[in-house]
C-alpha cells in the first residue's frame, strides 16, 4: 500500500481554552484532490499550519510526504507548493522577477516552467505586483506554488473573492495535477466549488472531524428522507440508517439519514401513522449543514433504531 501523503493521528490543538482540534486523526492518499470542508473558524488554517510546520500540535503525531511536521518543517515547505487567500508577494517586482527571485530555492527548470505557466494563466510579466488584479496576483501565486511541480499543493480558501473566471482555472488546475498523480488539499468553505473537482472529502467542525469519505461515496449513502403523517402530533420511529437530523412542518417531517437500507420502506406499516413516504439521494450542501449546523434538531437517541451520535463519525 502507498504510503499516505499527509498523515495525521490524534492531533490536538490548543489556543487558551479553545480547542481549534480535537484529536484529529487522517490519511490522504495520493493523486487525489482531497477537500477539506468547514465554517470560518472549524479549525482548517490551523491543521494547515501545523502541517507545514509553523505550529507545532499539543499532542499527537503529523506528517507529509513521509517527514515529520514537527522535525522537518522547512523541507516539507520545501517539497510542497502552498496558496492562502491572501498571497504575500513582493509588491515592488515583475511578475517575472518574483519568479527569477523564487527559483534560488529550487531546481534549475522552475524559471522556465514558472514563465510557461504565466503565458497560459494570461498574466503579463513587465507590470509590477502592486499593479496587477487580484485575480492575476492569484495566477502569479499559484504558478510560484506549482512551477517546481510538487508532489502536494495546499491550497488554504484559494479562490476566495476572484472573479468566476480565474476561480474556474484554478479548479481546474487542481484537477489537472490530480490526473499527473499529485495530490490537492483544498481547504474551502466554497461548497458548490468542492463539489465540482473533489474526489475526497472531509468535513471539520469545531476541531472534530465529522466526516471523511470519498465524494461520491458520501453523497450516494446520504439520503433525504420525508414522511407524511396521518397526525402531526404523532410520534413515528426513526428510519433505519444513522440519522443525522430530523425536522417537521405540519404532517411532513424530513430526516437526513446516512447508510439507509434498501429495504427501508418495510418498517413503515399501515400502522405506523406514514401515509407517503420518499428517499433522495442527499447534496454536499444538505449534507454539511446536517453535520454542522447548530440549529439543526438531533434525534432523540431513546427513538433510534441505531447510534445517532455524529462525533462518533467514523474517520
Amino acid at each position: 500500500m502507498n504510503t499516505p501523503v499527509i498523515s495525521l493521528q490524534n492531533v490536538c490543538k490548543r489556543f487558551g481554552k479553545t480547542k481549534a482540534l480535537d484529536y484529529v486523526s487522517l490519511d490522504i492518499p495520493q493523486g487525489v484532490v482531497f477537500a477539506l470542508l468547514g465554517e470560518n473558524g472549524a479549525g482548517k488554517t490551523t491543521l494547515i499550519r501545523i502541517l507545514t510546520g509553523f505550529l507545532k500540535p499539543d499532542e499527537g503525531q503529523a506528517s507529509v510526504l513521509g517527514q515529520s511536521c514537527v522535525k522537518s518543517g522547512m523541507e516539507i515547505r520545501r517539497q510542497i507548493g502552498y496558496v492562502s487567500d491572501s498571497p504575500a508577494l513582493y509588491e515592488w517586482m515583475t511578475s517575472e522577477e518574483i519568479g527569477w527571485f523564487t527559483s534560488a530555492f529550487y531546481d534549475e527548470a522552475f524559471p522556465d516552467r514558472y514563465l510557461e505557466l504565466l503565458a497560459a494563466f494570461d498574466v503579463p510579466t513587465g507590470i509590477k505586483l502592486k499593479n496587477l488584479s487580484k485575480g492575476q496576483r492569484a495566477k502569479v501565486a499559484l504558478a510560484l506554488a506549482t512551477a517546481h511541480d510538487p508532489k502536494l499543493l495546499i491550497l488554504d480558501e484559494p479562490t476566495s473573492g476572484l472573479d468566476p473566471m480565474v476561480r474556474r482555472q484554478f479548479l481546474e488546475s487542481m484537477v489537472d495535477r490530480a490526473a499527473l498523480g499529485r495530490t490537492v488539499l483544498l481547504s474551502s468553505h466554497q461548497i458548490s466549488e468542492v463539489e465540482r473537482v473533489a474526489d475526497w472529502v472531509a468535513i471539520l467542525h469545531q476541531g472534530k472531524l465529522k466526516i471523511v469519505q470519498p465524494l461520491d461515496a458520501l453523497k450516494n449513502n446520504t439520503s433525504i428522507v420525508t414522511a407524511t403523517m396521518d397526525d402531526p402530533a404523532a410520534t413515528v420511529a426513526l428510519p433505519s440508517g444513522k440519522v443525522l437530523t430530523e425536522s417537521q412542518t405540519g404532517r411532513q417531517i424530513r430526516w437526513v439519514v446516512q447508510d439507509l437500507p434498501a429495504d427501508w420502506r418495510s418498517q413503515y406499516d399501515g400502522e405506523s401513522g406514514v401515509t407517503d413516504m420518499d428517499a433522495q439521494h442527499a447534496t454536499l450542501e444538505e449534507i454539511f449543514v446536517a453535520v454542522c449546523d447548530q440549529r439543526a434538531t438531533r434525534p432523540d437517541p431513546y427513538r433510534a433504531n441505531t447510534e445517532n451520535n455524529i462525533d462518533n463519525a467514523h474517520v
